[in-house]
Formats: structure tokens, C-alpha cells, sequence
């Protein structure tokens, strides 16, 4: 079992987006390099949110309640749904 994490963005986020994208990136790349997120990457061109892949939900939560674009107001709402994978 596999955590899916999704991510709307808040109306006009776009500006910020770029502004905290390096400490975003570092938390992803931090995560990634501890065996705590499988993928991770932005929904539609232009972004309207993203999706991440977790191996379980306290690892979706810790990285979701640190993650730059969450606690400086781009995510309008998040949520996670179990996903039970046959490939991966």
C-alpha cells in the first residue's frame, strides 16, 4: 500500500511558486534521498496542483506539514488517499 498525496493550488500562487520552489525542491530531494517519497511532481501545464507518491502516511504528513508551499500559502487544500499499486 502506497500513499497518494494531492495538492490544489491557491488562487494566485503562481508568483510564490517561484519564490519558495528551492526550499520546496530541497525538501523533496531530502525526502526522496531517505526512502520517504517515491515521486512527487505538478498536475496540468500551467500547475493547478501536484501529486506525491509516499510508502506511508506519517512520511505523506511530516513532508506535507513542513513543505514550503504549504506552510507559506500556495496549497489551497491537500489530501491523501491510499492507493493499492500493482506496478511501481
Amino acid at each position: 500500500m502506497k500513499i497518494l498525496s494531492f495538492y490544489d493550488m491557491a488562487p494566485g500562487a503562481a508568483a510564490g511558486l517561484k519564490i519558495h520552489f528551492p526550499a520546496h525542491r530541497a525538501r523533496l530531494d531530502d525526502f526522496h534521498a531517505r526512502g520517504l517519497l517515491v515521486a512527487a511532481g505538478p498536475l496540468g501545464n500551467p500547475p493547478t496542483g501536484a501529486m506525491a507518491i509516499f510508502p506511508t502516511k506519517e512520511a505523506a504528513e511530516d513532508f506535507i506539514t513542513g513543505d514550503p508551499f504549504v506552510t507559506n500559502g500556495l496549497v489551497s487544500s491537500w489530501r491523501l488517499v491510499e492507493w493499492g499499486a500493482a506496478f511501481l
